[in-house]
């Protein structure tokens, strides 16, 4: 742990901690990285409280890795840790890693979602993921949030520079539509 407290300005979410790991200091830690060892391949760890870490082995187990930060060296300095939040700073993760269809969470957030036609459903205020695939969370001016599929059907193109998402209403579960008959397409069509 470094001495002077630390700012970030854009921080992205790299794990959580989740308690003590055996008596010398190390933590079990929930790693939020495509590839969970990596956590500590992007410089020093932020905690919101600006305390810095800084990561000496990481190793996996199970669903979560080990980690030795630098200055906690006991049990109880590693359980005076527990459920801490570590954070990274956004310029510090590779964008050249990335494929053209993968973007980082924090990059999607603050983009506004708009239809075609230009209509606005909100800004992207969170990415969740709750098992069973990424949701965004869209909020609009005097409307409450509201959670889309984030899926190639409800979100057809992502504009990082122009600071737009573009998405197909219907399929995000964003219109409703009263006038048309859900069991339409069922039902002959008159000749």
């Amino acid at each position: 742990m470094s001495a002077g407290p630390t700012k970030l300005n854009n921080p992205v979410l790299m794990g959580t901690v989740g308690g003590a790991q055996g008596l010398r200091g190390e933590v079990r830690v929930k790693s939020f990285a495509e590839e969970p060892t990596a956590i500590g391949d992007y410089g020093h760890l932020h905690a919101q409280d600006g305390r810095s870490f800084e990561v000496l082995e990481v190793r996996e187990s199970k669903n979560v890795v080990i980690v030795r930060f630098r200055g906690i060296n006991d049990r109880n300095a590693a359980e005076a840790l527990n459920g801490l939040e570590l954070y990274v700073e956004r310029d510090n993760l590779p964008d050249d890693d990335l494929d053209e269809d993968e973007f980082f969470y924090a990059d999607l957030e603050g983009l506004e979602a708009l239809d075609a036609d230009g209509k606005s459903y909100g800004t992207v205020t969170g990415v969740f993921d709750f098992g069973a695939g990424d949701l965004l969370e869209l909020k609009g001016p005097g409307k409450r949030p509201v959670l889309i599929p984030f899926t190639e059907w409800s979100v057809l193109e992502i504009d990082l520079e122009a600071g737009t998402l573009l998405v197909d209403a219907r399929a995000a579960g964003l219109t409703d539509e009263k006038d048309e008959d859900p069991t339409s397409q069922f039902k002959p069509k008159a000749k």
